[in-house]
């Protein structure tokens, strides 16, 4: 059985800064009470005419430049989104075209935040059976588009912004296992709010003097937050175990952005050390889905926070409600 191993990392931020004071325009809220409840500053939203493809490429070439891998290598590229706005055709094919690569297998995958995570499970087991030498994972969400900006409830919350990975071929383990899983009955705390065909009537009848709902998410906060807290802990816990390491091994922790809170208890049930650095790019990019991790990872490595080639455990949890969490070696 061959070794698999995360080669390159790469990150794209949108250009435009959205402060909380632009939020609370639309909503019964305060910047103060936001950075209480969720440690959010700011968020990135993508341009109007930015799309989720957009965002992917320049985070996908920095990770194969990073890796050093050609486009040609790449047999498999697999975009995790619950963001593009097409049912049908997947994304990932499209980005593939972009950037060069010949043929691969390209497939969207949706897990909602946990969504990077559940590729590179899937990416290392493609590189370990030897289906592929290298795929390219993204996680990229362009959430401004599916958020209802006077729900106070999730208004304040996301962000946009694209993250890239290359996993590939190694000579020593490089992923360690996977502790994933779903809830299938909680399918209501994290939604969209209507179906696309639930809005099929009112777009067909021209007489319909009612304006079509648009199927923004929204978010049951409160019962996410207990689910994160009390459930996430022992996952990322677990994890660890699963990679035969102690909390004391790692030299990162990248949690999905969700809320500074929820990192913090995380930290706490982890019994983390002290030294072992943290990602907290919540305070700056909001939660940005599927994208938060690689995000995240890519700028601890590029700002020194984390070291190359270090042990960094790494968690995702949301819609669905879906969770995965592996450790893994960082490039």
């Amino acid at each position: 059985m061959r070794h698999a191993r995360i080669h390159g990392l790469g990150g794209y931020r949108p250009e435009r800064v959205v402060t909380n004071e632009e939020i609370v325009q639309f909503i019964d809220s305060s910047d103060e009470w936001i950075q209480q409840r969720s440690g959010i500053v700011t968020r990135r939203f993508a341009r109007e005419d930015e799309t989720v493809i957009d965002m992917s490429e320049p985070a996908a070439r920095q990770a194969m430049a990073q890796a050093g891998v050609s486009p040609e290598q790449i047999g498999v590229v697999i975009m995790a989104t619950v963001s593009h706005p097409y049912q049908t055709p997947a994304a990932a094919p499209m980005l593939a075209h972009r950037l060069g690569i010949p043929n691969p297998a390209a497939f969207d995958i949706s897990a909602a935040c946990a969504g990077y995570c559940h590729a590179i499970s899937l990416a290392n087991d493609m590189v370990r059976a030897g289906t592929t030498d290298y795929v390219l994972v993204l996680g990229v969400e362009k959430l401004s588009d599916f958020t209802d900006k006077y729900d106070r409830g999730s208004a304040f919350i996301f962000g946009d912004g694209a993250g890239a990975a290359v996993v590939g071929v190694s000579d020593y383990p490089g992923i360690g296992p996977t502790l994933w899983g779903s809830l299938g009955d909680k399918a209501d705390v994290i939604t969209q709010r209507e179906a696309w065909t639930d809005l099929r009537p009112q777009m067909e009848d021209p007489g319909r003097e009612d304006g079509i709902p648009w199927p923004s998410f929204v978010m049951q906060g409160q019962a996410v937050f207990r689910w994160a807290v009390f459930s996430m802990a022992p996952v990322a816990v677990e994890a660890v175990r699963a990679a035969g390491l102690t909390p004391d091994d790692l030299d990162a922790f990248v949690p999905h952005q969700a809320n500074m809170r929820i990192t913090d208890a995380m930290i706490k049930a982890l019994g983390l050390p002290e030294h072992v650095p943290v990602a907290r790019d919540i305070a700056e990019t909001g939660n940005t889905s599927a994208a938060s991790i690689p995000l995240a990872m890519s700028r601890m490595l590029d700002e020194g926070e984390a070291p190359h080639g270090g042990v960094a455990l790494q968690i995702g949890f949301g819609a669905g409600l879906v969770y995965a969490a592996q450790v893994v070696l960082m490039p």
